[in-house]
């Protein structure tokens, strides 16, 4: 069990969080026709836009209900009306996440009665879904507020099953997937891919593979997401064979699912070894009722080759990690089955999880921290968001970057890291980092005695020539 350091300091110096809200926002990001509007100032939405932005390099829709002095004193209930109505009647969405900001946390706002006073007033918007959910800057981090958003959808958006007349495995072939914020659009679209290759219909929660991928489409502009999952097909969540949870992050809000629908789960911490990949194939065969497509059991038989080519330069290899909980467990459980140390493990926040990655300590605190781990500790690679890349620069050390943000580089939102073809390459990108630092390489080996031999040789050369 990881014994877990407290911050034990009065700032972050180098931060590596990113706020609640921002995990919030994303996660409605992942659902069809909606749009995230944060409850504060407007520096609070122009931040996370920026940094959305910046990593998946797309127009992102974000709004705000711009607080300012008076109506951070006197109350800003009316903001949130007045946002609500105008995003409306303009951009029509099928749904308007609310994520609040610690601004409007420490003023202490209400959000159910604001909701219900908007429904009162505005009675003709009854059919756009309304989702608050409370996000304070000040505790948590992008993961958490993820989780509390999914939590919030599944509360307002699935019906209790007596209510709705739903019913467990009524949909043989769907499956209900509850995904954490620690998977990529990429690995979210891999896991589809699985799920489907076995003859069953996923229904992701939220499907950020299907909203921000990446992709061009027809429309010029959109104030809303384009893609995602459909809010009606949260209705349709009780119907379902079974539910996966991928990510401990989101164990809450996958009791909240299983006790409105009563549908069987299957819980899995990541999906970043060969044994959890077994797993969930298992798991799905069981479901479906199918066995293992070929292409997944020649993958298989590909990565454990991979495994042996790489656990050379990986075993006994030196890391240090820096990211959210369920990411940091994922990439520590991964390296320890390859034989590598983490000896340097930084999170964001606390979790439950972190007790169980397989390292000595987990330290809760920032990128000086792990800078200053890293050196104690003789670190061989980094492994963080992109504002570890300075930290890497000062340590003369390798960066594999991993998590959110990042921002100098093109495609690390689409990077699939989960199921045996995500496991392999990033076996193959870890090996060659280290085969470029000339780990394990050996020495050439130059004899003193070869040297004496050479410089014999050259002075009798030098004789014979000076005699004729």
């Amino acid at each position: 069990m990881a014994k877990i350091i407290k911050r034990n300091k009065a700032l972050s110096v180098s931060p590596l969080k990113s706020n609640q809200a921002m995990g919030a926002s994303l996660a409605f990001l992942g659902i069809n026709r909606a749009i995230p509007m944060l409850h504060g100032s407007q520096g609070c939405a122009a931040f996370a836009k920026v940094f959305f932005v910046r990593h998946f390099r797309e127009p992102i829709p974000i709004q705000t209900t711009a607080m300012d002095q008076v109506s951070t004193i006197m109350g800003a209930e009316d903001n949130i009306v007045e946002g609500l109505k105008t995003l409306c009647e303009k951009a029509e969405p099928a749904l308007i996440g609310v994520p609040t900001t610690g601004l409007s946390e420490i003023q202490g706002i209400d959000m159910k009665p604001v909701v219900k006073a908007f429904r009162q007033r505005y009675p003709q918007f009854s059919s756009v879904k309304v989702v608050p959910v409370s996000t304070p800057d000040f505790s948590g981090c992008l993961e958490s507020g993820f989780a509390a958003a999914v939590c919030a959808l599944i509360e307002e958006l699935v019906p209790q099953a007596e209510e709705a007349g739903t019913q467990p495995g009524r949909q043989q072939r769907q499956v209900n997937v509850l995904a954490s914020s620690h998977l990529t659009p990429g690995d979210v679209e891999v896991l589809k891919e699985i799920i489907e290759g076995f003859g069953l219909r996923p229904v992701l929660i939220p499907d950020l593979s299907d909203s921000l991928d990446g992709r061009l489409t027809e429309l010029e502009f959109s104030p809303i997401t384009v893609g995602g999952t459909p809010v009606s097909e949260f209705a349709t969540l009780g119907d379902a064979a079974a539910s996966l949870v991928i990510g401990p992050s989101l164990a809450k809000a996958a009791d909240i699912l299983r006790q409105r629908t009563g549908v069987p789960e299957h819980r899995f911490d990541h999906l970043m070894g060969l044994e959890t990949v077994d797993e969930l194939l298992v798991t799905l065969a069981a479901i479906s009722g199918n066995p293992v497509p070929e292409c997944l059991q020649r993958q298989r038989a590909q990565l454990q080759d991979a495994m042996l080519d790489t656990h050379f330069m990986l075993g006994q290899a030196r890391f240090a990690i820096a990211a959210d909980p369920d990411l940091l467990n994922a990439f520590g459980q991964f390296l320890n089955g390859m034989g590598a140390e983490v000896v340097a493990a930084v999170a964001s926040s606390r979790a439950p999880v972190l007790e169980r990655i397989p390292v000595t300590e987990v330290m809760i605190g920032d990128l000086e921290d792990l800078e200053q781990m890293a050196k104690d500790q003789n670190v061989e690679l980094l492994i963080g968001n992109s504002h570890a890349a300075v930290s890497a620069e000062r340590l003369g050390l390798p960066l594999l970057r991993a998590g959110f943000p990042q921002y100098d580089r093109v495609g690390g939102y689409q990077r699939n890291w989960i199921g045996y073809r995500g496991i392999r390459q990033a076996l193959f990108d870890l090996a060659d980092i280290l085969l470029a630092n000339n780990r394990h390489e050996i020495k050439p080996y130059r004899s003193i005695y070869a040297q004496k031999r050479q410089e014999v040789f050259s002075d009798g050369i030098a004789a014979v020539s000076e005699n004729g």
